[in-house]
């Protein structure tokens, strides 16, 4: 009877085990409610783009027809952002010598409204989409650019009258929250169905000349029920303390893709257990040069942050941000080149299988 009840209890125990050990698994964050798992980057707003951001060049990054001809959902999040207006002025600190004023600011978004382009040309892929596999489970969403308030610009414009002065932080964080406020009204009047305005990005990738102003503009947007976003570049200016300085989401750039030499393979190693370390996501980079006719062929790299991504427990785990140069998702998929057809046919697999664990077609 003793022998029996020992057996008994170590059994019970045993199952016990199981349980607290499967039950103390971590849900992927990507699987998590209310996050955006694959938010795109895409550079639009200044004349210098050549990228319309049309119906055609939206849709690669809406959805993915695999070899077999079925349809997938692909990003479920779009970042529209901008530095410089392109002739001259600039979104943020260190870009050009004269900064966007008001007028600048109206217009970058503006064209993000525009009729069969950006934002517009979004829900229409989206509508397309859905009459051929449903609805997604999850609705998509956008993030807007916010633009820095640049210390000390005397000529950014007028609000109620006042002209402001931008060494004064008071007229630096109110120029911000005209800024959002107008935004959301666009957005409102434009009466999407399928797409959401999830909240702003801070452009500036460094916080050295707007920390101490970067805590209200964040209060006031969450008032208003939207995220502040930030995408700091490797080594930047308060990089690791997105906590402190009060936004609600921020990925790491590794800048791996960029060095003209190739970093060491820890790089990667590095960046991924500095994020993970500081409760940050991180973000894929790469641009034309990792198209087959780049002479600065680069498209090695692509493969190696998936790879390390994988290795360090973030491919399918947290959400990721994906910088592709000026539209390198449509580049690779329209491309003459098998190499880049092939590129496309892997790397869209990848963010479908993010999608999937999400419970995406």
């Amino acid at each position: 009877m003793r022998y029996l009840t020992k057996i008994s209890m170590l059994f019970s125990f045993l199952i016990l085990l199981i349980v607290s050990s499967a039950s103390s698994k971590k849900e992927p964050i990507i699987k998590q409610k209310g996050v955006i798992s694959d938010m795109v980057l895409m550079y639009y707003g200044g004349s210098h783009r050549k990228t319309e951001w049309n119906k055609d060049q939206c849709m690669k990054s809406v959805a993915y027809r695999d070899k077999k001809g079925k349809l997938h959902w692909m990003f479920d999040g779009f970042l529209f952002l901008e530095f410089k207006d392109g002739k001259g002025r600039s979104f943020a600190s260190y870009y050009e010598p004269l900064s966007a004023r008001k007028k600048e600011w109206k217009e970058l978004c503006d064209r993000y409204f525009q009729e069969n382009q950006a934002l517009d040309a979004i829900e229409s892929c989206i509508d397309d989409v859905k009459k051929e596999i449903g609805k997604p489970k999850h609705n998509r969403k956008v993030v807007l650019t916010l633009p820095e308030p640049v210390p000390n610009q005397k000529d950014w414009g007028e609000l109620n009258g006042r002209k402001l002065d931008f060494s004064n932080e008071a007229d630096r964080i109110e120029a911000c929250k005209w800024y959002i406020d107008y935004a959301i009204e666009c957005f409102e009047k434009a009466k999407f169905k399928n797409i959401s305005l999830d909240g702003f990005y801070w452009i500036a990738e460094e916080a050295t000349n707007s920390r101490t102003i970067l805590h209200e503009i964040g209060e006031y947007m969450r008032s208003l029920g939207y995220k502040f976003n930030w995408i700091p570049y490797w080594g930047s200016d308060g990089h690791g303390e997105w906590k402190e300085l009060k936004f609600d989401v921020a990925y790491q750039q590794p800048n791996y893709f960029f060095y003209e030499q190739k970093p060491d393979s820890m790089h990667l190693k590095t960046v991924c257990e500095f994020a993970k370390r500081k409760g940050m996501y991180l973000e894929v980079e790469f641009d034309e040069r990792a198209l087959k006719k780049s002479s600065d062929y680069r498209a090695d790299r692509l493969h190696e942050y998936m790879e390390a991504y994988e290795k360090y427990d973030a491919l399918y785990n947290i959400p990721l941000a994906y910088y592709i140069g000026d539209c390198m998702i449509y580049d690779l998929a329209t491309s003459s080149y098998q190499e880049d057809k092939d590129l496309y046919d892997w790397f869209a697999n990848i963010v479908v299988k993010r999608q999937q664990l999400r419970g995406e077609k």
